[in-house]
C-alpha cells in the first residue's frame, strides 16, 4: 500500500466516523447533544476537507482547481446528496414510504450519474 492511500484511508475513517457520531448526536433527540454533535460533527467534516487536500499534496496536484466542470459537478453532487436526504427523510420521519423510497431512487441515481460525469466513459 502507497503511504498517499494509507494517510487517506486513515483520515478518511477517522474524518467519516467522526461526522457521522456528530449527526447522530445532532439528529436524535434521546441523546439530548445537539451542540455537542454539530461541532463533532464539523471537526470530522473539517478532517474530511483536510484528507481531499493532503490527498491532492501527494499526487503532485494544485489543492483545489476552480473551472466551470468542478463547480457544476460539485453541486450536481450536493443537489443529488439533497434529494437523497429528502427522501431519507420522507420514508424516516413524515412517514410517506413509497414517495420517500421513490424520491431516494432518484438521488441515488442522481449520485451515480457522478461517476461517469467525473471519470468520463471510455
Amino acid at each position: 500500500m502507497k503511504k498517499k492511500d494509507f494517510v487517506t484511508l486513515i483520515m478518511s475513517t477517522v474524518g467519516g466516523i467522526l461526522f457521522a457520531l456528530g449527526m447522530c448526536m445532532a439528529l436524535l433527540p434521546e441523546w439530548g447533544a445537539m451542540s455537542q454533535g454539530v461541532v463533532i460533527g464539523i471537526v470530522g467534516a473539517v478532517i474530511l476537507l483536510a484528507m481531499v487536500l493532503v490527498r491532492r499534496k501527494m499526487d503532485g496536484k494544485p489543492a483545489i482547481v476552480f473551472n466551470g466542470k468542478a463547480i457544476a459537478t460539485t453541486l450536481f453532487g450536493v443537489v443529488g446528496a439533497i434529494i437523497l436526504g429528502i427522501g431519507m427523510c420522507m420514508t424516516m420521519v413524515w412517514g410517506m414510504m413509497v414517495p420517500g423510497i421513490i424520491v431516494g431512487i432518484v438521488g441515488i441515481v442522481a449520485l451515480l450519474c457522478l461517476i461517469p460525469l467525473i471519470k468520463g466513459l471510455k
